[in-house]
């Protein structure tokens, strides 16, 4: 079993060491290097293979390397070997008064560590870059010389399989070789049909293959029959009363049926499985991965899949290693902290989040977020780029213990995380922390502070042509506000707008929701204006009435994210 992997110059990665086990999933979005890291160690079984068969035995020290044609890598396939370096960089070149002093070759290093037999090996070869054609592969140097390749690293099968990319009508009978060259090349629509003959050739996980097929899609395959006179290999299964071809079925039974042949066609090897949750729904990604996990196990083989599926996720965060490739790769499920239960629960796009931006904003809902931000633009506020793209996670309750859960649950995968909760009014203390901070409005609810008079007066002569008809309309709107504001707010609060009534009140239920029903019922219009357009309101409020805490908040919000330390990609 194959234990770490450390990688230097290869493809997107610059240098990382990633840590194995008997299943491992490499999680993050697309092209964050999850199918380059499965590419290295394809890249290094090729290169240790090749040095096997030319200086196997021979002292590495006192030979040259072995080349190897980008063509034989059949799982990495390129135009050009330079392609294969980070950022193209082959070479080191050092001038002096325009002239090139010395040239030294930028090397790519993978270093395997594994456990075979219950003893512990490492195995590192490097790999320079001749031209475009080919590379040369030789054991690491070291400081007192270069590797001795372990015979246990030797005794170590590695195979790749890409998606499922569809299935030709007609697949010819290939040789095991020409099988792999295809799967390299990503053409595994070309091959299925070849996979089921091996397995049914050799008999002995055939009937496996079919119960499972059978008992996931409730199908059953027939066997796939050579046709000699044609040289092809065709393949039917049953649904229900009706024989039909392999290519009538779908996507997902295809790419199950994919996989599982591969594991039973590869037992004992590490299985390098590239978005194995591919065409697959949902309710079926969990059911597939505990599937190729126990078969896998079974076969005695070793499964490192890369996947962006939160499924996936949530399903081997339960028990396995979890690679997150956001940033530099780094494991995401130690089990001496509360990280797999806090990404299970949370979900990876929130820990990405989190990763990406460095600090977290909390309120009950992205209404709250709107006013802050119509009010930080009125008032030219540094806060109002901050608030352009924040990790807001909203809370739909006004429970702190619901954002200290979320966010130290975060935390304990992103240890530098900060953020800052904004609750409506409580009765009870809030907590000081560094990391969180705490905060609540001395008004009953952030609506409070843009449901003046002057403002909903403001907001019904708006947008109203300017011209006669546009002014007698914006007349009688505000005729028709001022009645229903009147109806609605006690005398004493409108006589003194720094009455109870404006903080004590529950606005949206207990005075705004009514009075836009009964404002746009008056106007003989739909209701334009519900809870989650109240921000509208913001723009209306007179500097003079926009209260100096709304200031307050948005500097604290400021300051928190000044303290954000996203990660460095």
């Amino acid at each position: 079993m194959l234990t770490q992997m450390t990688v230097r110059n290869f493809k997107h990665l610059r240098e990382v060491t990633i840590e194995l086990g008997q299943n491992v999933v490499l999680i993050g979005p697309n092209n964050s290097g999850k199918t380059t890291a499965l590419q290295a160690l394809a890249l290094w079984e090729v290169g240790l293979r090749r040095w096997n068969e030319r200086r196997k035995g021979q002292n590495p020290e006192k030979r040259p390397g072995v080349a190897i044609n980008r063509r034989d890598l059949m799982s990495i396939p390129v135009p050009s070997a330079n392609l294969l370096w980070y950022e193209l960089h082959v070479r080191d070149v050092e001038r002096e008064q325009g002239r090139t002093k010395s040239t030294q070759n930028i090397r790519i290093d993978i270093i395997i560590d594994g456990i075979t037999n219950g003893r512990s090996w490492s195995c590192g070869l490097e790999f320079d870059y001749t031209n475009e054609e080919s590379l040369v592969c030789r054991p690491l140097r070291q400081a007192e010389g270069r590797m001795i390749v372990p015979p246990e690293a030797s005794e170590v099968r590695i195979a790749f399989l890409p998606p499922m990319s569809g299935l030709a009508a007609i697949e010819p009978k290939l040789e095991m070789g020409r099988i792999n060259v295809l799967i390299g090349e990503g053409q595994t629509a070309q091959v299925l049909r070849n996979l089921c003959y091996q397995i049914y050739e050799d008999n002995s996980n055939w009937s496996k293959l079919v119960r499972d097929i059978e008992r996931l899609f409730g199908v059953t395959l027939r066997p796939p029959e050579y046709l000699v006179e044609r040289g092809e290999i065709t393949m039917a299964y049953r649904e229900r009363d009706n024989i039909l071809d392999l290519s009538s079925s779908g996507r997902g039974l295809q790419q199950t049926l994919l996989l599982l042949a591969y594991l039973y066609a590869n037992p004992g090897a590490v299985l390098l499985l590239d978005e194995p949750d591919a065409h697959l729904e949902i309710l079926r990604q969990r059911q597939i991965y505990q599937l190729i996990t126990a078969t896998a196990q079974a076969q005695g083989s070793q499964i490192i899949a890369a996947s962006h599926s939160e499924v996936v996720l949530n399903e081997a965060a339960d028990r396995d290693i979890v690679i997150a490739f956001v940033g530099s790769p780094h494991r995401i499920d130690d089990r001496g902290s509360q990280v797999v239960k806090a990404l299970r629960d949370i979900g990876f796009d929130q820990y990405y989040q989190a990763e990406q931006t460095g600090w977290v904003l909390y309120l009950e809902g992205s209404t709250d977020l709107a006013i802050l931000k119509e009010f930080a633009n009125k008032l030219n506020h540094e806060a109002n780029q901050i608030l352009e793209r924040p990790f807001l996670y909203p809370l739909n309750a006004n429970q702190p213990q619901k954002a200290r859960e979320h966010f130290y649950g975060l935390r304990e995968a992103k240890p530098d995380l900060v953020g800052i909760a904004i609750f409506d009014r409580l009765e009870k203390n809030l907590e000081t922390g560094q990391a969180l901070t705490e905060l609540m409005w001395k008004r009953r609810e952030i609506e409070n502070y843009l449901c003046f008079p002057e403002a909903l007066l403001a907001y019904a002569k708006h947008n109203l042509p300017d011209d006669l008809f546009g002014m007698a309309e914006a007349q009688r709107r505000e005729q028709i506000m001022q009645e229903i504001i009147a109806d609605n707010v006690p005398p004493v609060a409108l006589r003194d707008l720094s009455n109870q009534w404006w903080t004590n009140t529950k606005v949206t239920d207990e005075f705004l929701d009514l009075l836009f029903s009964e404002y746009f019922t008056r106007l003989d219009l739909p209701n334009l204006l519900r809870k989650t357009d109240y921000y509208i309101l913001a723009k209306f409020v007179p500097d003079n009435r926009i209260d100096p805490e709304i200031i307050e908040k948005l500097d604290a919000i400021v300051e928190v994210a000044r303290r954000a330390k996203p990660r460095v990609t």
